[in-house]
């Protein structure tokens, strides 16, 4: 598979063609950043961290049967990827209450949330990703009833498996986003899985294990994210 030129560079990935038009390299940045650009940092050896991370995840998500874009690792900071047309609605699972679920309603942080709560954000970084609901998703033709049914049917199945193999590693999974696109008429997870886009809390003790330890001044941001990894079973080079 041959790389070739960027086709696009977000936050902290950037995306190349090949010379398959079903296919693209995802490249891992060291970057970081939060509260819509505000806050930036590179980081030491994210990129590779975060591009080992999700390949685990996105392995255990397979082999659970979700459909993901994932297709193999390349070299320690890129993989493989599918090309999806991407919908451009976020679908979030909330298990505790964190961040800005504690902001907009008032709430205290670390309730356990029975049943967990599933919300809809427009991808959209100059409107600040704002929440929506299934009829505005319809109604501007951002997705169809029937993307958005197995868009939350899929949310929640890689919440069953993902919950699961973090408490197994004794860690709490709070909340998360992900992403969707179509390839070949399919819906399929077009996001990667790692601490940058979920919460994750040490189950006794209720450390913040993930990209919060940025957003707040931390600290041991990768050595946390490798931790994670770690008590997961990924090997770190």
């Amino acid at each position: 598979m041959e790389k070739r030129e960027e086709l696009y560079a977000g936050k902290a990935k950037s995306v190349f063609t090949t010379d398959d038009p079903d296919y693209l390299v995802l490249h891992f940045r060291d970057d970081t950043s939060a509260f819509d650009g505000k806050k930036k940092e590179q980081l030491a050896r994210k990129g590779q961290v975060n591009n080992r991370f999700n390949a685990f995840i996105m392995e255990k998500l397979k082999a659970a049967g979700v459909p993901t874009h994932f297709e193999r690792l390349l070299n320690d900071r890129e993989a493989l990827v599918k090309k999806l047309d991407m919908i451009p609605v976020e679908c979030v699972v909330r298990n505790i209450s964190a961040g800005s679920l504690c902001r907009r309603l008032g709430v205290e942080e670390g309730l356990t949330l029975t049943p967990s709560t599933f919300e809809l954000f427009l991808k959209n970084d100059a409107q600040g990703d704002p929440m929506i609901n299934e009829s505005l998703a319809e109604t501007f033709g951002w997705a169809t009833p029937e993307q958005l049914a197995q868009m939350k049917t899929l949310t929640y199945q890689v919440n069953d498996v993902l919950k699961q193999l973090f408490l197994d590693g004794g860690m709490l999974l709070v909340d998360y986003k992900l992403e969707f696109g179509v390839f070949k008429g399919e819906i399929v997870l077009g996001d990667e899985f790692s601490p940058d886009g979920c919460r994750l809390w040490d189950s006794e003790t209720r450390e913040k294990m993930d990209k919060d330890r940025f957003r707040q001044g931390l600290g041991g941001v990768i050595e946390a994210y490798e931790e994670v990894g770690r008590r997961l079973g990924i090997e770190f080079d």
